[in-house]
């Protein structure tokens, strides 16, 4: 068995790797912490992968508040890097963002798709700033940075929080395993990344030969959610 000593050197090495342990502050002027490429890549595949089942069987999927008109013109990663340079919350609510994310999606029929990705992942990600960041703002800045009213992310915030049972703890445990989970991702793109480079550098030949020119702030609200904003709902 694993001691507790290696077993907390593990977890804090998955931290460090995921850029968990630096605050946003000292991100200002330093690239985005990995954690949001490898949410991102693994939200990416999670989507593929429900979108096909959905085209290739007869399964019906439930609409939700969390779907959109049409699929958002910015991808998961920008999304994600947008979410995180403007809301100014801890890269951890990434993390805890995704917990939320696959705790919601447990109800039948309900798959996150493009339609509805976007709007999970900034509500998943408010609801966890306010529950473990000591400072944040309201939902009409938020509703802002995610390009939505602020009428419609009070509604998936609610919508989000109803769905959880307002049960926002999670056990170290938990988290250290998603925080494993996102690493794995990590391993993927390393082995995915040459392919596509290879596959771009074919394009690129063929586009050549081919004679294509193409040029192919805010005031912060401190406060929690707490016993009288659920209305004695237990966590």
């Amino acid at each position: 068995m694993e001691s507790p000593t290696t077993a907390a050197g593990d977890e804090l090495e998955s931290y460090l790797s995921l850029g968990l342990t630096v605050s946003h502050s000292q991100k200002d002027d330093a690239e985005f912490p990995k954690v949001l490429l490898l949410l991102s890549a693994y939200l990416d595949k999670k989507v593929q992968q429900n979108e096909e089942l959905l085209d290739s069987s007869k399964i019906k999927e439930s609409t939700t508040i969390f779907h959109g008109q049409r699929v958002p013109e910015l991808s998961i990663k920008l999304y994600a890097e947008r979410i995180f340079k403007y809301a100014k919350c801890s890269p951890s609510c990434f993390v805890l963002g995704l917990i939320y994310m696959e705790r919601y999606l447990r109800q039948p029929n309900i798959y996150m798709t493009s339609f509805s990705v976007h709007r999970l992942l900034i509500a998943s990600v408010v609801v966890a700033a306010k529950f473990i960041d000591d400072a944040f703002f309201n939902n009409a800045y938020y509703g802002r940075v995610g390009g939505i009213t602020t009428r419609e992310m009070n509604m998936l915030e609610l919508d989000l929080l109803f769905s959880l049972d307002f049960r926002l703890k999670v056990d170290i445990e938990t988290f250290g395993s998603y925080c494993l989970q996102l690493e794995k991702e990590a391993l993927v793109l390393v082995l995915e990344r040459p392919i596509q480079v290879q596959a771009a550098n074919v394009t690129k030949h063929l586009i050549c030969n081919s004679s294509a020119d193409e040029t192919c702030k805010h005031e912060l609200v401190r406060e929690r959610y707490s016993s009288q904003a659920v209305h004695g709902c237990s966590w």
